[in-house]
């Protein structure tokens, strides 16, 4: 049998030994998946604060339960280590790591380029790799194939087999989750697709093929996008009405009944979470390779971004108006995380509207029951 063969007959078995790479938001969910599906799984993080969590049978994340993470403990489905050792035995790897900006603006390719860099010191034929973390469209076979395939003289869709999937997760959400969300799969050769979209058939309901990783990478850039910008362009709207003296609300409201050629979109304070304020920045940089400018994803996080001084401003207003100075003014923030019922504060808004007010001498506090 080749190589494919035998790889795709382990996976369709759960025989293979699979390692997620990355036990975040993202990573421990779909370990947990492919646990409960039946392979064995082991769980890579340098943070031994979450390794050990695990090995007691303790989650760390709301949207997987303790019960859960414990009973693939004990039946030896999920392991977990801060060794990345491990990986010499393993069939399958899906890379689960964060993809944030620079100070600058531009990605942080760090987190990939060291999980790419561990990895490679334990490449092997036989191999399948995936790339679950949101990035710009060529990353796979720019950043990926020479480091895990090409310095090991390995072929790629003939030795080992290298593909993208986007990660999809929502986090608090619960009607789509893991195993329920269609997963996106785009191969570096059509044979890498196959032997990705084996592996993720046997734990995901749906796996949607496409014809290569940039379009995998470039769907899920879509997606965000899509989100950003619809956003962006419905707190310019909430800005105008304000000035118009209209009530926006009653404007969506309006709006929305047309059952036909809208979608609802709601203003806010701006954006947070590691997905939506910054995926389409990736895009963005990528493009000035090719001298050209986005210029709805660039003026869309312009306006997002300034929506948290907007907040302030139209508190300060307000405050005005009723002969009440700001400085020294007990102020009580309700909701510190970037949507409701999450512990995630990254990007938040609501960390820029306290920053805002506290530098303006006001006393901020803040209550949300999932931050402490």
């Amino acid at each position: 049998m080749t190589t494919k063969t035998t790889l795709i007959k382990k996976l369709q078995d759960k025989t293979a030994e699979i390692a997620i790479l990355g036990l975040g938001y993202v990573g421990l969910p779909l370990a947990v998946v492919f646990g409960e599906a039946g392979f064995k799984v082991t769980g890579v993080d340098p943070d031994a604060r979450k390794i050990e969590a695990l090995k007691k049978g303790v989650s760390y994340i709301p949207d997987v339960t303790t019960e859960a993470v414990a009973k693939l403990v004990k039946s030896g489905h999920l392991k977990a280590t801060t060794d990345f050792a491990v990986l010499k035995d393993m069939d399958a790897v899906s890379i689960c790591v964060p993809t944030p900006l620079r100070k600058t603006g531009d990605p942080d390719m760090s987190f990939i380029q060291s999980a790419t860099e561990q990895l490679a010191k334990y490449m092997r034929k036989g191999m399948v790799v995936v790339l679950e973390s949101t990035t710009y469209p060529g990353t796979t076979r720019e950043v990926l194939l020479p480091k895990l395939g090409t310095e090991h003289n390995l072929a790629v869709g003939k030795d080992w087999f290298l593909a993208f999937s986007p990660e999809r997760v929502d986090p608090g959400r619960e009607d789509y989750t893991t195993i329920n969300t269609p997963k996106v799969m785009g191969g570096i050769t059509e044979a890498c697709g196959e032997v990705a979209a084996a592996w993720y058939a046997g734990a995901i309901k749906t796996v949607h093929m496409v014809s290569s990783a940039e379009a995998a990478e470039m769907a899920k850039l879509l997606e965000n996008t899509f989100r950003m910008i619809n956003i962006g362009m419905v707190n310019e709207l909430a800005i105008m009405c304000e000035r118009l003296g209209v009530d926006v609300w009653e404007v969506i409201d309006a709006a929305a009944s047309k059952p036909f050629g809208f979608m609802k979109f709601t203003p806010g304070p701006g954006l947070g979470g590691h997905c939506i304020p910054i995926d389409p920045l990736y895009l963005s940089w990528k493009m000035k390779s090719f001298n050209y400018s986005a210029r709805f994803i660039e003026l869309a996080s312009e306006i997002n971004t300034n929506m948290p001084r907007y907040v302030v401003s139209r508190m300060l207003d307000a405050m005005n108006d009723r002969g009440i100075l700001l400085k020294g003014s007990r102020v009580l923030v309700l909701g510190a995380a970037y949507k409701p019922d999450i512990d995630d504060v990254r990007e938040s808004p609501a960390m820029d509207v306290i920053g805002l007010l506290r530098k303006k001498g006001a006393l901020v506090e803040y209550h949300d029951p999932y931050i402490p």
